[in-house]
C-alpha cells in the first residue's frame, strides 16, 4: 500500500495495556518478529499500538485508529468486550504486509462488528480430531469412552481455540468437557484459561437429569450415575428403551447401555437441587464464557409425576408427533429457567444456551411451554438436512421476532457425521450450506449458527468449510464470488484454481459410487496442482480422498 494511505510501525514498538492482553502481544512477535514489541505505556520518542476495551461496542466488534503525528506513529485498538481487541489485532496482522520489520496501517480510522452475534462450534470430546499425531480417533458416537491419551484433550482443543482466535468463531460447545480420563478439573480449567486469553468461549454441554450430569464421566459427586447409585431412588422411569433414530441417516444408531446412559427422574425435588448445585459449582470453579443446556433427547421419564406434570394440550400435540418419545418441552420450560438464574447470579455474562430440540422449530406446539423461558437466555434450534429445507421455504422474520423466547440461533445438525449416507459428510465440503445457513439467519432476523466443529483442518474440504462459516456469520451479505476471491484463492493456487477444487469436492460428495474412470480423470486433476507448498498440501487431501475411493472401486 502507498505510503501516503498508510502508517508504519517498526524499530522498538510500545503496547500499551499488554498486561491486559497477553495473546495480543504474542500474535504481534510471532507475525512481526522483526519488530521489538515491548509492553509498557506510550513515550513520546517511539512508535505505539494501545490496546483498550470498548464497552460501547458490542461484542467482538473492534475499532482501529491510525494517527498521523509529526512524531511516531500512533496506532489504537479498541474492542468489545471478551474478543473484540483480538480481533482488531487479528485484522491488523492480516493487513499488515508481509514485512516481518514492518506492520502497515491504514491512515484514519475503521471499525469493524459481527454480523451474528452467537457463533459456534459444537463438539464431543471424544470425536474433535485437531491433533492428528496421537492414536485413539473417532468419528462418530455420544456414549463413548475417551480412547486417546489423557493429553489428548488440551491438544485438541487449544487447535480449535486458536483457529477461533484467528477467524472470528466466538465460542466452543464441549460435550464431555469433564473426564477423568483426560484431566479432569485441571484440564478443564486450563482449557479455559487459554481460551479466554484468545478472546474464544467455552461452554460446557450439560443435560438435565442426563448425558452424565455437569461432569460427564468419573467418579465426583457431580457425575449423574455417580449421585444415582447413592440416591437409586430418583432414578427415571423411562418410557422407552435410550436412543433414536434420524430419517436423514441412512444407518441405524447404536446406544449401548452404560453408566453415559442413565437418566435422573426431572420431576424429584431432589434431581433438580442437585442439577443447580452442579451448575452453580460449574459456573464458580471455571472461567467458562457460558454453559450450552438440554433436556436430553434420547428419552422421558414416564413416572407419575412426569405424566402428570406434562399433561397438558400443547404436550399432547408434540408427543403425537415424529420426535415424540424423545424430549419434553414441558421438562424444558420447567427446568431451564432454574439453571439459567443459578449460573447467571454468579456469571452474569455467560452465554446460556437452551437446546430447544430437533426439527420443530416452525411448529407452534411447543409454544407455550416456551413462554416461560427466560429473556436472554439462547435459544438454539436443531435442524436436520430434510428440515433445513422446510425452514428455507417457510421461516420469515415475522416468525423469528414473534416467537416467546429470544434471542434465537440455528444449529446445523447435517453437514457432519449425523447426516446422510455411509461416507461421513463431516469431511464433505460444506462450505455453501454454512453460507446459505448464515445468510438466511441473518435475513430472518436469528442471531447465530451453530455448526459441528470436530474434524480438523488439515482436510482442505474442512477448512473451506469452517472458513466459510467464519466469514459469512461475521458479514453476512458476503457474496460466494468475493468469498471465493478473497479467502479461498490464496489457499488453493488462484481464483480458478480455488473454483475448480470446489467443482471437483462437490462431484465427489454429490455421488456415494462414481465411475473409476470418472474418479482417475478428478485425481489427475487434482495431481495437477501438487507441489511444495501449502496450496500443494491442501489439493493432496483432495487428492488422497479420490485416491481411497479408486481404491474402494468406487
Amino acid at each position: 500500500m502507498p505510503d501516503s494511505e498508510s502508517l508504519r510501525l517498526s524499530g522498538p514498538v510500545l503496547v500499551d495495556n499488554a498486561a491486559a492482553f497477553p495473546h495480543a502481544l504474542r500474535r504481534l512477535r510471532e507475525s512481526f518478529p522483526g519488530i521489538d514489541w515491548a509492553a509498557g505505556a506510550a513515550q513520546a520518542d517511539k512508535p505505539a499500538l494501545g490496546l483498550a476495551v470498548d464497552a460501547a461496542l458490542p461484542e467482538g466488534a473492534f475499532r482501529i485508529e491510525a494517527e498521523r503525528t509529526s512524531g511516531p506513529p500512533r496506532v489504537k485498538v479498541s474492542g468489545g468486550p471478551f474478543s473484540g481487541v483480538i480481533y482488531g489485532i487479528e485484522e491488523l496482522i492480516a493487513k499488515g504486509g508481509s514485512d516481518p520489520a514492518s506492520l502497515q496501517v491504514v491512515a484514519g480510522e475503521r471499525s469493524r462488528a459481527p454480523g451474528l452475534a452467537y457463533r459456534t462450534f459444537w463438539t464431543w470430546d471424544h470425536s474433535t480430531n485437531w491433533e492428528l499425531s496421537q492414536v485413539g480417533l473417532q468419528e462418530i458416537g455420544v456414549f463413548n469412552p475417551y480412547s486417546k491419551p489423557p493429553s489428548g484433550f488440551l491438544a485438541d482443543y487449544r487447535r480449535v481455540v486458536d483457529f477461533c482466535s484467528r477467524n472470528r468463531i466466538a465460542a466452543v460447545v464441549i460435550f464431555g468437557f469433564l473426564r477423568n480420563t483426560h484431566g479432569g478439573i485441571e484440564a478443564g480449567q486450563e482449557l479455559c484459561r487459554y481460551a479466554n486469553e484468545r478472546g474464544v468461549r467455552i461452554l460446557p454441554g450439560i443435560a438435565i437429569g442426563s448425558y452424565g450430569g455437569v461432569y460427564w464421566e468419573g467418579e465426583h459427586r457431580y457425575n449423574l450415575a455417580t449421585w444415582l447409585k447413592a440416591n437409586p431412588q430418583h432414578a427415571a422411569s423411562m418410557e422407552k428403551g435410550v436412543g433414536f433414530q434420524l430419517a436423514d441417516l441412512a444407518f441405524p444408531l447404536n446406544f449401548p447401555r452404560s453408566d453415559y446412559t442413565v437418566s435422573a427422574c426431572p420431576s424429584a425435588p431432589e434431581t433438580m437441587a442437585w442439577m443447580e448445585e452442579a451448575t452453580a459449582w460449574l459456573a464458580e470453579t471455571f472461567e467458562l464464557g457460558g454453559i450450552n443446556i438440554e433436556s436430553g433427547d434420547y428419552g422421558v421419564c414416564g413416572c407419575a409425576r412426569c405424566v402428570a406434570r406434562r399433561n397438558n394440550e400443547a404436550e399432547a400435540v408434540r408427543r403425537a408427533a415424529t420426535h415424540g418419545d424423545y424430549w419434553s418441552h414441558t421438562d424444558m420450560a420447567d427446568n431451564f429457567p432454574r439453571l439459567y438464574k443459578t449460573a447467571k447470579s454468579i456469571k452474569p455474562d455467560l452465554w446460556i444456551y437452551s437446546e430447544i430440540q430437533w426439527d420443530n422449530l416452525l411448529d407452534p406446539v411447543a409454544h407455550e411451554a416456551q413462554r416461560r423461558l427466560p429473556q436472554g437466555g439462547i435459544y438454539q434450534h436443531t435442524t436436520n438436512k430434510t428440515y433445513w429445507g422446510r425452514i428455507r421455504r417457510e421461516l420469515t422474520r415475522d416468525y423469528i421476532e414473534h416467537l416467546p423466547m429470544q434471542p434465537n440461533v440455528l444449529r446445523c445438525q447435517f453437514a457432519c457425521q449425523w447426516n446422510g449416507d455411509e461416507r461421513s459428510e463431516r469431511y464433505a465440503l460444506n462450505a455453501r450450506v454454512f453460507s446459505d445457513m448464515a445468510q438466511l439467519c441473518a435475513g430472518k432476523g436469528m442471531q447465530g449458527l451453530t455448526v459441528w466443529g470436530e474434524p480438523s483442518p488439515y482436510h482442505a474440504t474442512v477448512e473451506l468449510s469452517y472458513l466459510a462459516f467464519a466469514r459469512f456469520t461475521w458479514d453476512p451479505s458476503l457474496t460466494w464470488n468475493r468469498f471465493i476471491a478473497e479467502d479461498a484463492a490464496p489457499l488453493f493456487g488462484g481464483g480458478d484454481a480455488a473454483h475448480e477444487f470446489v467443482r471437483i469436492a462437490e462431484e465427489l460428495d454429490a455421488h456415494q459410487a462414481l465411475p473409476l474412470d470418472r474418479l482417475t480423470r478428478l485425481r489427475a486433476a487434482a495431481m495437477a496442482h501438487r507441489a511444495g507448498d501449502e496450496a500443494g498440501r491442501r489439493w493432496l487431501s483432495l487428492e488422497d480422498q479420490i485416491a481411497r475411493r479408486i481404491y474402494m472401486g468406487r
